[in-house]
């Protein structure tokens, strides 16, 4: 199990929020943390111990009034750390190019290629095209409907009709390096895991996966572990005390690298 960071950055500031509570309209979301330094801060953090893999977010629209802000800071990251850093957020064929010049070692997608509440395997094709598998990452993250976890959209607002399942990993990854895995309902809450998804994505073991969503004491990442089969990497956000979480970055670290 490797540790993977994450840079959250939403309204140009770098956030931790519950993921669930994302809003375009008026740009809101609930807040657990906002930074006092930047963007390229945290990526130099990241640089100094070495960590690599992990992932800038987005969390606003492109034609959001806070968009530039929010590109800015995530530019800023990737040009702190190059190569060591992954980028996701309103990526598609037409900027993914401008990002990896910057210094992103993959792009992340989900909207793009869900498009329409479904696969769009014309874009999912021509991003393979114009950046390369081993470039792209595709972000699944879900939400559970009806004891089933489903893919969702623009910045988790929107289900799609895909659920996720083996059978679905097992297409997608040919299309891509690795997939990012957010468990939306329990994101930014630090109150466990969701066990049910873990334990999928354990028994699937094709690509690479980082799971994020929910990590909130060392117990869980133990849990995450067993689950996980030792090979689930895994995010850990507000409860981090980085971002004014109670569990220490250090053993953190440490933990991830005994499992």
């Amino acid at each position: 199990m490797e540790f993977r960071p994450c840079i959250d950055i939403h309204n140009g500031k770098v956030k931790q929020i519950v993921g669930g509570s994302l809003k375009d309209q008026g740009d809101q979301a609930k807040e657990n943390f906002v930074a006092e330094q930047d963007a390229a801060f945290y990526a130099e953090f990241y640089k100094k111990d070495g960590i690599r893999g992990g992932h800038v977010i987005l969390l606003n629209a492109r034609d959001s009034e806070y968009y530039e802000r929010t590109k800015a800071q995530a530019l800023d990251a990737l040009g702190a750390y190059p190569g060591g850093l992954q980028i996701g957020g309103g990526i598609c064929t037409e900027n993914a190019e401008e990002f990896l010049r910057a210094g992103a070692s993959h792009v992340i997608v989900t909207s793009y290629v869900f498009k329409d509440g479904k696969i769009n395997y014309d874009n999912l094709e021509k991003l393979k095209k114009e950046v390369g598998k081993a470039h792209l990452v595709l972000d699944l993250s879900c939400r559970k409907r009806e004891d089933a976890y489903y893919i969702v959209t623009d910045r988790w607002q929107k289900f799609t009709s895909v659920q996720l399942t083996r059978a679905v990993l097992d297409e997608l990854a040919d299309y891509c390096s690795e997939f990012l895995i957010h468990a939306v309902d329990v994101e930014g809450k630090a109150s466990g895991i969701e066990k049910p998804l873990a334990a999928m994505l354990g028994e699937w073991n094709r690509i690479p996966v980082t799971y994020a969503g929910g990590v909130g004491s060392y117990e869980d990442l133990m849990t995450l572990k067993e689950l996980g089969q030792n090979h689930v990497n895994v995010t850990v956000g507000s409860a981090l005390d980085l971002f004014g979480g109670q569990m220490e970055y250090r053993r953190v670290l440490e933990l991830c690298r005994k499992l």
